[in-house]
Parts: C-alpha cells; structure tokens; sequence
C-alpha cells in the first residue's frame, strides 16, 4: 500500500473544504506534529494499510482545521482528540457534527514545566513566577507550542488568572524542545508549555509546576474521532481505532526511542515488540 503526506500546503484547501474526495479504498488521516500524535497516527497507518487493505493519507496541519475538515467531511480520521479541558472549544462547537470513536490513552496531563535543577532551587509552583527574581531569570518569558493548540489558550489563562507579567512564546512543539534543550545544556531558567507523553520526559529530569488554581485542568484522555457516515463506509478501520488502547508509560518509551532513532524505526520496533497487544486490537475490530 502507498503512503501519501499532504503537509501545510494543504490546510487552505482542507478549511475551505475543497480537498478532493479521497478514493473509496483510502482515508485520509488528520494530524498534528506532537510527539505523541504521530507516534500514534504513523502507527495507526501501517496498521490500516497492512491489516485493512486501506490505504491512507496523511494530512499534516494544525489542530483546528481537523476539527473543521472532519465537521466538513474533508478528513476522515483524527487520533489527538484531548478531552475533557484541551479541546473542550473544539468539542463545544463540532461535537455534535463528528463522532467519538473512544479513548486511545488516558492519563495524560498538561502543565508549565521546568527542569528539575529549578524545581529544586525553589521554582515549584505557577504562584512562585511572581516573584521578581524568577521572572528576571526567565526574562519574563514562557516557552509555549503553536498558537492553535489548547495548552496555548489555557496558558493565556494562566497568566490572566495568575496576574503574571510574562510573555507566552507561541512556536511549534519543536522550537519549545530545542528552547528547553539548549537552556537545559546551559543550566538555564526557562519554563516551558508542555504534556504528557512526551519524549522529553525520557531526555531529561522534568518537573510540573504546581497549578493552584487548576487553570490547567486535571488528567486528560486523548480519543479518536472521525468524521460523520465513516464508521458506516470503513466499519473495520473504525472499529480498529475505538480498541487501540496503549499504556501512557509504554508510549512515552517508544516516542523517546522515536526521538533517538526516528518515528519510522520507533513504529516498526513497537509493531514487532508488542505484536501480541496489536493483534489484541486487530481482532478487537473484526469480532
């Protein structure tokens, strides 16, 4: 089966609602580039196209046109739904035009996170950012993700709900690691947007910052969605993505193994290392 990726260049036409119709024997697969999404949705993929005789195309853009493009028909499939906080807008305004297929893995979190080194200096809470030394040592910054992303408009919370004088850097899940990466390198001060899983909690020794005030929410469950009419038109596929259900600790290792290696050899180590509880899933959707 053939891969195909449409990547930014396709988020007007997808919005707009003018992608083509996918064949009757491909879906078209909606993601974003967290760690976890495309561990999962790569993942999911070969899955598909091996098991399912389907083949898929992945369709690369921000998490709001997904929304738009599965309420419109426009994709298919989308494995990065985070309920019940993250994406509660999203769910709000296109819940009632796409279908929950069910949750893919739970426990995972949000939060403002630092480097241990700071945690045990003392910067242990969101409320100690007030102090003028913290926010001179972070020069007033917080290191954060892409602006459509839920975090990135409950960390606009934070600061409003805080009163913090800080800055949100808006940017791309890629620039928030190297930014962490090269503070981390340094000793540096720096505070970051984040989640997980994630492989940055396999790459170095990571803190939540306490949250008072819950403006964060508490634990989340990431679901798949799809698209009104494609558990009808794709009965197995559907099925398949309501029983994959992955422990968060077993997929934080395979996305840091990701980061080390690739995504490619991370998918093809867990398609072989965990073949049983794949097969599990796999005669999950034909029963």
């Amino acid at each position: 089966m053939r891969r195909k990726l449409t990547t930014a260049a396709a988020t007007a036409a997808i919005t707009a609602g003018m992608a083509s119709a996918a064949n009757a024997d491909e879906i078209r697969i909606g993601w974003t580039a967290w760690a976890d999404a495309e561990f999962i949705t790569r993942m999911a993929e070969d899955v598909i196209t091996s098991e399912f005789n389907t083949d898929v195309e992945l369709v690369q853009t921000d998490i709001a046109p997904q929304y738009t493009g599965l309420a419109q028909g426009d994709i298919d499939l989308m494995l990065m739904s985070w309920q019940p906080i993250t994406h509660e807008d999203y769910i709000e305004e296109f819940g009632d035009d796409i279908v929950d297929l069910g949750v893919l893995y739970d426990d995972a979190a949000l939060g403002w996170i630092v480097p241990q080194y700071l945690y045990d200096e003392g910067l242990t809470s969101i409320e100690d950012l007030k102090d003028p030394e913290w926010q001179d040592r972070l020069d007033g910054q917080i290191q954060g993700i892409d602006p459509g992303a839920g975090l990135t408009r409950l960390s606009h919370d934070v600061i409003e709900d805080y009163d913090l004088d800080y800055n949100l850097v808006e940017a791309s899940d890629s620039a928030m690691t190297a930014s962490l990466a090269r503070s981390a390198r340094r000793d540096e001060a720096i505070v970051v947007t984040g989640w997980s899983p994630h492989w940055k909690f396999g790459a170095w020794n990571l803190a939540y910052l306490e949250d008072p005030e819950g403006s964060l929410g508490g634990a989340e469950h990431i679901n798949a969605m799809s698209r009104e009419g494609f558990p009808e038109d794709h009965p197995e596929v559907a099925e398949f993505a309501s029983c994959i259900n992955i422990d968060i600790d077993l997929l934080n290792e395979y996305m840091f193994l990701g980061r080390e290696e690739g995504t490619e050899t991370a998918v093809e180590q867990f398609l072989d290392e965990e073949a049983d509880l794949v097969e599990e899933w796999i005669r999950c959707a034909r029963d």
